[in-house]
């Protein structure tokens, strides 16, 4: 698509105050940051049995109080907090079940208009190289993850400049979802592509939910106003923080019903930045009746040629594993994203409480066929500092991923029926917040991961994947007609015979 105003005119034109004052109360936005300081502070010393009946409320499955919020955080007995890690697991369980999905990122672009002092991709930063995939280097890009790898979920991600707007972002999401191949005994496609891109104004959200987007992720960052400001450069299009803090409600606004929030860990107090999440999620529910489909918790990561000198919050381990405990307490019905920015060990420590981690990931822009030449597939396994945005904790394969979740009792599931049936939105999160969710995308979860291990895995890992799919179907038989009709029992058994038959009239 031709272009003919200059960057300046597009950032000029791109933000619209009438999409931000909408939403405003009394002009104000709805991160009152003295307010959280102050409710942190107030509930710093709950006792026991008060944190007790907060845990106990959790399992209502519905968005937790603030002041809860701010008691949980300020827990630091650790027999207490063996307590709330214990209820984290239980309610992932309650809700999701023993699922697991996986998904990778596709990067698209590495230019940008934005100076954030924390990010590798950062205009000026003259380490990186500066690349836009054309929609041919898109598909191959996504070839290589849904033909080789096996992936059906991707999250494509994009920078923030004018050569990736929402045309360019629409066009490639209709690329990838033309992608059919052939593979062992099915098709290799990608079936649901989220988007995590910067914000946009209402006109082109619609042409994303056009396109057939996903879930539309934009993350604030850091919800403390005054940390946003001083690592977002005043006269960016990042710095203006109400326009990204609104991004999700125009998302609605334009009919896009699953959105996702996040919070960059470490660039403020991280028990600051969960009160953020929770408020955020609190507004989505007041205005449009739902919240955050998922919520992801990344941590700042080493970045090329990136200065990290000036961060004075980050965050431990061990304080990182206590607050995806409380996040899975105080918004138990979204999804909770680890990625893999951690290092295997920790993403292991803390994927009971999760139900999404990314697999194969590659940041780079066309990395993916880069690892994956078509001589000589995975042969190349390194990350490349000068052309991605940071820097990654856990590059194994999804194969050996999988084979580690199903070897910790999970099934992996690669799903996404709901959303072409219209699953979404508050139909979802209804389902979710009963546990009828768990139950009901049992079904799908199986057939798609037997799928997977037919297409895709190696020897050891179809036989371990096949064993605890087996012993699912037991635990599902052992539960009917609690959970499950006679006739989804027997479609369940049935379609699972013809994947490990070979034949493939399911869609799932």
């Amino acid at each position: 698509m031709a272009r003919t105003e200059t960057t300046a005119q597009w950032q000029k034109n791109l933000i619209k105050q009438d999409e931000i004052d909408r939403y405003l109360s009394s002009g104000k936005d709805f991160i009152d940051d003295e307010a959280i300081e102050n409710e942190i502070k107030a509930n710093s010393s709950a006792s026991p049995e008060r944190i007790r009946e907060i845990v106990k409320k959790a399992f209502d499955i519905k968005l937790m109080d603030s002041a809860d919020v701010a008691a949980l955080l300020s827990v630091t007995d650790p027999a207490l907090k063996e307590e709330i890690f214990a209820a984290a697991r239980e309610i992932k369980m309650k809700v999701y079940d023993k699922r697991v999905v996986t998904f990778a990122p596709l990067y698209c672009s590495s230019k940008c208009v934005n100076a954030c002092s924390y990010c590798g991709f950062r205009c000026g930063n003259e380490a990186i190289e500066r690349r836009v995939l054309s929609l041919d280097e898109v598909e191959a890009e996504a070839r290589v993850l849904a033909s080789k790898i096996g992936h059906k979920r991707l999250v494509m991600v994009y920078g923030e400049h004018p050569d990736t707007d929402a045309d360019y972002i629409a066009e490639t999401m209709c690329r990838v979802y033309s992608i059919k191949d052939p593979v062992r005994g099915g098709v290799g496609e990608i079936r649901r592509v989220n988007i995590n891109a910067a914000p946009l104004p209402i006109e082109g959200l619609v042409k994303l939910r056009e396109a057939g987007i996903g879930t539309y992720q934009v993350f604030q960052e850091t919800y403390h106003h005054d940390t946003y400001r001083k690592v977002h450069p005043e006269g960016t299009l990042k710095g203006n923080y109400p326009w990204r803090l609104y991004a999700l409600h125009r998302a609605m606004d334009a009919g896009i019903d699953d959105v996702a929030v996040g919070a960059l860990f470490g660039l403020y107090d991280w028990k600051f930045e969960v009160m953020g999440l929770v408020a955020h999620a609190r507004d989505l529910e007041k205005r449009f009746g739902l919240g955050p489909h998922t919520v992801s918790v990344p941590r700042l990561e080493p970045a090329a040629d990136t200065d990290f000198s000036w961060v004075k919050h980050w965050v431990s381990d061990e304080d990182f594993r206590y607050l995806i405990a409380v996040i899975r307490l105080a918004i138990p019905y979204a999804g909770l994203i680890v990625t893999n920015r951690e290092k295997p060990e920790m993403i292991r420590s803390v994927i009971k409480m999760c139900t999404q981690r990314d697999a194969d990931t590659r940041v780079g822009i066309g990395a993916y066929s880069d690892a994956f030449p078509e001589t000589e597939a995975g042969a190349i396994n390194h990350q490349q500092e000068e052309k991605q945005q940071f820097m990654l904790g856990d590059t194994r394969s999804l194969d050996a991923i999988i084979r580690e979740l199903v070897d910790m009792g999970h099934i992996v599931s690669f799903c996404t029926a709901g959303y072409r049936c219209g699953r979404t939105g508050k139909k979802i999160m209804d389902a979710l917040s009963s546990g009828q969710e768990g139950c009901f995308c049992k079904l799908n979860a199986v057939l798609t991961f037997q799928e997977w291990l037919e297409d895709f895995a190696t020897g050891d890992t179809k036989e371990k994947g096949s064993k605890i799919i087996d012993k699912e179907m037991e635990e599902i038989r052992a539960r009917v007609p609690a959970d499950f009709s006679k006739a989804q029992l027997e479609h369940l058994e049935k379609g699972l015979l013809r994947i490990r038959a070979g034949e493939r009239d399911l869609y799932f």
